[in-house]
């Protein structure tokens, strides 16, 4: 295999695009092409749905490989091709998966090529959900997207925004360059993971939930309350967890990261839906709340979109849920309960605050709204404030800063 470069970060690897049958088919064109950019080397194979939105030929001509389209090809499965490709992959993505095909996979079938593929396969599988918003909002798919999670699965997306039949929310397949950028980032996590697992278990038999992200509050159908965080401190506190050691709960709000290697995730969209996830997750030995938790919720949601009307428009809020205040009351359940402080000026004296009015054993502040740091940035810098001291990090990348934190954290619980 020949070695990655920084400019071509995939190279030397073999992926396995596994096409589904939704509109979103058409992307994954340029999926093709930004994986070969990235170094990769590509073969496709296409459900009979995917066919009828994209043409194999296309995916010949980007990957320069003969796209596969059935398990009854006689020339291919003479030589049992199927198995052969199974076996080629070093990373399988299914981008879109459509509704069916992640019930199909979730429950182990294998009717056509490319859930054979996927059931014959021992390389990674990572999933890319794409379908109406409420067919992804579903219990029925949120099920299996959670069965294909603890089978080890990463599932990537969906995004939120406008869809192909004129409504929106999340559903959208995640943009290419940013699958791209998942797959890296999980080929270079397994690497390091690998690498921690020969000696660092510094957290070796602990219990770790973690909550990241935003919550949406939704208004109508269409616009929600919401924040900026992008969830990659607590996706790196997450990453940087597992490989110590920890078995790790990841509680997400609507981010587009992909599951760090090893870790549970538990996908939310609202503040109640993750103070009902985060609760359900305990008794553990830590908890550490790097979600940006809205503060507020519409006081009623309406079921159509809110029609402009006039100059002004009036909301009626009301507070949601103080998640952490509510685990740090869990006497018993917790052996170290850790807030997160974003704030914009007076960042000691709000954090300290918080550190004492939620009776938290440790928590780190940092200043938003300024360059090379927050919630969108992937560098940070922080203060971890506790009663009686503090630890000022400086300014590095929020992988670095998760090894760290997480290092204060080990001696607070000793402490």
């Amino acid at each position: 295999m020949t070695a990655a470069s920084p400019l071509r970060p995939l190279q030397g690897q073999r992926v396995l695009l596994c096409v589904g049958g939704g509109i979103a088919a058409y992307k994954s064109l340029e999926l093709v092409r930004r994986l070969r950019d990235a170094g990769a080397e590509v073969q496709v194979a296409m459900t009979a749905g995917a066919q009828q939105f994209v043409t194999p030929l296309s995916f010949q001509a980007l990957s320069g490989y003969p796209a596969r389209t059935t398990l009854w090809d006689g020339a291919a499965e003479q030589a049992m091709g199927h198995l052969e490709l199974a076996r080629w992959a070093d990373r399988v993505l299914v981008a879109p998966a459509t509704a069916d095909l992640m019930a199909r996979l979730a429950h182990g079938l294998a009717d056509d090529l490319v859930s054979t593929l996927c059931l014959a396969t021992t390389a990674p599988v990572t999933v890319a959900p794409a379908m109406n918003h409420r067919m992804w909002l579903h219990p029925a798919t949120q099920a299996n997207a959670q069965v294909l999670r603890e089978r080890g699965v990463q599932v990537i997306g969906p995004a939120d925004g406008p869809l192909a039949e004129g409504e929106s929310g999340p559903g959208r397949l995640v943009e290419p360059l940013d699958l791209v950028a998942a797959l890296v980032a999980s080929a270079q996590g397994a690497a390091a993971g690998h690498s921690a697992a020969a000696g660092d278990d510094r957290l070796k038999g602990l219990r770790v939930v973690i909550s990241a992200g935003p919550t949406y509050e939704d208004l109508d159908p269409v616009r929600y309350v919401g924040n900026r965080s992008s969830g990659k401190m607590g996706f790196a506190l997450a990453a940087a967890a597992a490989q110590r050691g920890a078995d790790v709960l990841l509680v997400a709000g609507p981010v587009q990261l992909a599951t760090p290697p090893g870790v549970t995730r538990v996908d939310v969209r609202s503040a109640a839906q993750m103070r009902d996830a985060v609760l359900s997750a305990f008794p553990a030995d830590i908890y550490i709340g790097a979600a940006a938790v809205s503060d507020y919720t519409p006081k009623r949601a309406v079921p159509q979109k809110i029609k402009k009307t006039g100059e002004t428009l009036t909301l009626e809020l009301v507070r949601t849920p103080d998640i952490l205040a509510e685990v740090a009351a869990q006497t018993g359940a917790l052996k170290l309960v850790v807030g997160f402080a974003a704030e914009t000026h007076d960042v000691e004296k709000y954090a300290r605050g918080k550190l004492a009015a939620k009776r938290l054993d440790l928590i780190i502040a940092n200043q938003v709204g300024v360059s090379g740091g927050g919630f969108e940035s992937d560098d940070n810098a922080a203060t971890a404030y506790w009663q009686g001291g503090e630890r000022a990090f400086p300014s590095s990348s929020k992988t670095d800063l998760a090894g760290r934190l997480l290092d204060l954290i080990k001696e607070r619980l000793q402490a």
